[in-house]
């Protein structure tokens, strides 16, 4: 079995799992915090093909996972667009606005893409909550065109309190199940293809990779259009099931922490942005009741992984099944005359 095989094997097992747990656990609780880890861990697989794979230091995933969610809430809100046309066309929106932003920053390398797309960001931001004259009256009062700081409320969903009643979180557990598990295979597939190599000889050698015909604007512009698309998606199910969008959407603390799932789980590989996704959010779980002392404790353990394991825990784990299979066998049996 090739790894892209077993990879892809391997992902629609976990999805198996992770369908029956809404069966086997029915804690409201435990069912809508899995489908926010659905939501972090869609844009932190998809981030590190940019980051881990396409070796873009891009901090523009948020602005991304943005323009996702107002495209949704402003299909909804003005247009009365069903939820399951707005979102696929708040994740188109996100790949046009990406290729865009790609145009502008990916001439440059390493911390001026991080300025330049991190600034990209905090633009649409300022636009947003400055956004002050009305656009419409409604009797709730002033409405600006992109919401303001109040932000959007009351645009749609996707048809489940209908369909379901209280038990609507459940539909949106498997829509947010599905959506994780297309962005896990279509990872699957761009790194281990010969594409995969392409863009990681660009991270780790573009001088040899421009020497083999690999042309890097490119394939990082390529590979960072890809990506924007299920990072929009998930930004639009972030409206659909949170139900209201605003400015919090661009929080720094957002940026950083999803950052940290990937460099916790192992920047570079498959199975890392995940790991790191479930570790990082059952450990802020864990910790939600200490107060201030929360934040010192993720600190904490995003610096001993840093220390211990700078290539993330599924780095770790790597590294050590490589060390034992270049160790030879202990119990060999030593070789006899008759072999000699």
């Amino acid at each position: 079995m090739t790894a892209r095989r077993r990879d892809l094997f391997l992902c629609l097992i976990l999805a198996g799992f992770a369908a029956l747990l809404p069966v086997v656990s029915g804690v409201r609780y435990t069912v809508t915090q899995t489908t926010f880890f659905f939501i972090w861990a869609t844009v932190v697989v998809q981030w590190n093909l940019v980051f881990g794979i396409g070796g873009i230091f891009s901090l523009a995933q948020m602005a991304l996972f943005a323009v996702g969610a107002y495209t949704a809430a402003m299909l909804g809100y003005y247009l009365g667009t069903s939820m399951f046309l707005a979102m696929p066309a708040g994740a188109l929106l996100a790949v046009i606005f990406s290729v865009a932003v790609g145009l502008a920053c990916l001439r440059l390398r390493g911390p001026y893409v991080a300025l330049l797309t991190l600034c990209v960001a905090q633009v649409m931001y300022l636009m947003i909550v400055n956004d002050t004259d009305c656009f419409t009256n409604p009797p709730a009062g002033c409405m600006p065109l992109m919401g303001g700081v109040r932000g959007f409320s009351r645009f749609g969903d996707l048809g489940f309190r209908e369909l379901l009643g209280p038990a609507f979180y459940i539909g949106h557990y498997y829509v947010g199940l599905a959506m994780l598990t297309l962005a896990m295979i279509a990872s699957v597939v761009v790194i281990r293809s010969p594409m995969g190599l392409a863009f990681q000889a660009l991270r780790d050698n573009p001088a040899y990779a421009a020497a083999r015909g690999i042309d890097r604007f490119k394939y990082q512009l390529w590979i960072f259009g890809l990506s924007s698309f299920f990072t929009g998606l998930a930004g639009a199910f972030y409206a659909v099931n949170t139900g209201v969008v605003g400015p919090v959407v661009f929080s720094f603390s957002h940026l950083l922490f999803l950052l940290s799932m990937i460099i916790v789980g192992g920047v570079g590989t498959i199975w890392g942005p995940l790991v790191g996704a479930l570790l990082l959010m059952f450990a802020d779980e864990a910790m939600r009741e200490l107060g201030d002392l929360r934040d010192i404790g993720m600190g904490l353990i995003l610096v001993g992984c840093v220390v211990l394991m700078p290539r993330g825990v599924v780095g770790l784990l790597e590294d050590l099944a490589r060390r034992r299979a270049a160790q030879p066998a202990r119990n060999a049996p030593l070789p006899t005359k008759e072999s000699a």
